[in-house]
């Protein structure tokens, strides 16, 4: 049979490489021929969203038969007021990587050139490419952006730098001081996307940048997202933060009603709940410290995490290292031949884990 071709892609589209998303456990069983396989690869929280969410949530459901806010109005100014802003210095989007697609498509015409510290989240060559963007990666050192790298990358065709702090897959972070010191090197036509999706997991110490940059730089837009520390990544709910400029050109690209009525409910209902929250976080935190203090004791290279995981940099090993995990139960995601990322989860599935190991 004959394959007939309707259409033509863009060029960009045809080569353009797919997202992976972490395998689900139950492909590893099918795939292996086992049972109760645990799933460490998607960064997930372990729990569903805190009590008070989900009983809302139930409330709820029977509001689905209408349109949500597409503009989100009342979201916007409980996160303005929630994270001392003006409603105008907000928007929301369909996760954090909604929000990062917006800026694309608002701020990147082909051949503007997208910098990058690389390895990184995988989506911002996809980004790049999707807008006929040139991609511009510096490397990282010691598994950490390198920021002097950055700025000496920013040229006259330069229009985004984006920054994943905490990285990811390596989980480590600048603190906020050494990117206010980059954000000083930059030109303000080059818009700088702090990429902040593991903000919660954070040592405080590192400092924010909503307080300590954002009202210094008109070029800076922060991301963040409910999906990882509040638990709910199936509603698909992220954040921006940033001049007002920016938001109101953000807001041109946002779909019709993207962010749907229980993902603007749930988000409320989570800041209303953030004390709990953060009781969740700290225990995510304190298993953190305890899997990586396993590790280093075994003689693991591990570099300092400040998200809800941890990076193994094992080189050309990390395939074999992945797929035995995984035909011992434990799903991690793997990146060939530099390493592979473990979500911390419960003291159980952690110990699972390092059984495994």
């Amino acid at each position: 049979m004959v394959r007939q071709v309707i259409g033509q892609p863009r060029q960009a589209v045809e080569t353009l490489p797919a997202y992976r998303p972490g395998k689900a456990a139950s492909q590893a069983e099918e795939e292996h021929g086992i049972t109760g396989a645990i799933k460490l690869a998607s960064n997930e929280t372990p729990w569903g969203p805190v009590p008070a969410v989900t009983a809302i949530l139930a409330q709820s459901v029977s509001t689905i038969n209408r349109y949500a806010d597409h503009r989100a109005a009342a979201l916007r100014e409980r996160l303005a007021s929630w994270v001392g802003l003006a409603p105008e210095q907000v928007t929301v989007g369909c996760g954090s990587v909604g929000i990062l697609q917006q800026l694309f498509l608002s701020y990147v015409d082909p051949g503007d050139e997208v910098v990058y510290p690389w390895r990184s989240f995988e989506v911002y060559p996809v980004f790049t490419q999707l807008a006929s963007g040139v991609e511009v990666a510096t490397p990282l050192v010691d598994h950490i952006a390198d920021l002097d790298a950055v700025a000496a990358a920013v040229a006259s065709k330069t229009k985004l730098i984006v920054l994943a702090n905490p990285n990811n897959p390596t989980g480590t972070a600048r603190p906020i001081s050494e990117i206010g010191n980059l954000l000083q090197q930059v030109p303000n036509d080059v818009i700088v996307v702090l990429d902040e999706a593991y903000h919660e997991f954070m040592n405080p110490a590192l400092g924010d940048p909503v307080t300590d940059l954002l009202p210094q730089f008109a070029n800076l837009v922060i991301l963040r997202t409910f999906s990882k520390a509040q638990g709910l990544a199936a509603l698909r709910i992220g954040y921006a933060m940033a001049a007002p400029e920016l938001i109101e050109t953000l807001d041109k690209t946002l779909p019709p009603f993207a962010v749907n009525g229980l993902a603007q409910i749930a988000a409320m209902a989570s800041i209303d709940a953030h004390d709990q929250v953060m009781e969740r976080v700290e225990l995510i935190k304190a298993e953190r410290s305890r899997v990586v203090a396993a590790l280093r004791d075994r003689g693991y290279v591990v570099p300092e995490p400040e998200a809800n995981f941890v990076w193994l940099p094992l080189g050309q090993t990390t395939d074999e290292v992945h797929l035995e995990l995984e035909r011992a139960g434990v799903v991690t995601r793997p990146f060939p031949g530099e390493g592979i990322r473990v979500t911390v989860s419960t003291p159980d599935e952690n110990d699972r884990f390092l059984a495994a190991l």
